[in-house]
């Protein structure tokens, strides 16, 4: 189970990075493509489960609580950005902010009004795991207004597990766009600072910041960084793991990056030195 998922996942992903550097199309084009690619992938998931064995009650929670919310997730965050950007207004700066706003209440209420479950998630909780993600533990409620699916696919919680990691991934989105307003709307003689290298490039550096403790004294979950990184500087990294890869496959030259950042610092620091020595030797120094 887990080397097929696993598998059909790195698919999945290798996929919709493809889709996202693309530049022929709309985002709305590009978002649809990525929303056909989930679906496929939940598709296969769906058939392979329905020929599978559950070897335990362990394994059953496994796929429900980890691996189907890793794919139905994707699925439902690209509907969900699908969604945004179809409705979004034009207008003013403030007409694009409110509607934003808007998105992220209603995120918010979402959170509030599942809160138990929330917190259940944040805090990797699992007394509860033998109701929530085994087939056949439905109660009224939850199916009245959460069950997806049939019976030998879905658990009562699997959905808005995969919710809850959609909505937080949509969340940062949002955030990102609410930062970007600005720049759509400043004036043409103000210039923003925006990362011009490519993505793996920032990738090297962040992965190397990490690692030598430079944040936090090293107490900083990468993702955390990646996020942060994503808001200074308006860039899309939720593939970093798969750009860190490459970088680690590479045969030479595995620090590309930083090898070129010291260079040039290397360089930089000579170009003052032989200055230097120059302007004192027409001096007669």
């Amino acid at each position: 189970m887990r080397s097929f998922t696993e598998r059909l996942y790195q698919a999945l992903e290798k996929q919709l990075h493809k889709v996202s550097e693309q530049h022929q199309g709309s985002e709305c084009d590009r978002l649809k493509t990525g929303i056909k690619l989930c679906k496929k992938a939940m598709s296969i998931l769906k058939k392979y489960t329905t020929c599978y064995f559950f070897e335990s009650l362990d394994d059953e929670i496994i796929f429900f609580k980890q691996i189907k919310p890793l794919f139905y997730s994707k699925y439902i965050y690209y509907i969900s950005v699908y969604n945004f950007q179809i409705k979004k207004p034009t207008g003013s700066e403030e007409t694009l902010k409110e509607y934003i706003s808007s998105e992220i209440a209603d995120l918010k209420r979402f959170f509030d009004h599942n809160q138990t479950l929330y917190q259940y998630y944040r805090t990797s909780g699992s007394h509860l795991d033998n109701v929530y993600f085994t087939r056949g533990c439905f109660d009224v409620y939850t199916e009245l207004e959460d069950f997806q699916g049939d019976e030998l696919f879905s658990t009562s919680h699997d959905y808005k597990f995969s919710k809850i990691i959609a909505n937080e991934e949509f969340q940062k989105y949002l955030n990102l766009q609410t930062k970007s307003i600005g720049d759509e709307f400043r004036p043409t003689n103000e210039s923003p600072i925006v990362w011009t290298s490519n993505q793996t490039d920032l990738v090297e550096l962040i992965y190397a910041l990490v690692e030598t403790g430079a944040f936090n004294n090293g107490n900083v979950e990468i993702k955390n960084l990646m996020d942060c990184f994503q808001n200074i500087f308006q860039v899309d990294l939720k593939y970093y793991y798969r750009k860190y890869t490459d970088i680690t496959n590479r045969k030479k030259e595995r620090t590309a990056f930083l090898d070129r950042l010291k260079l040039g610092l290397i360089k930089k620091m000579d170009s003052k030195y032989e200055l230097q020595e120059s302007t004192l030797r027409r001096m007669n120094f």
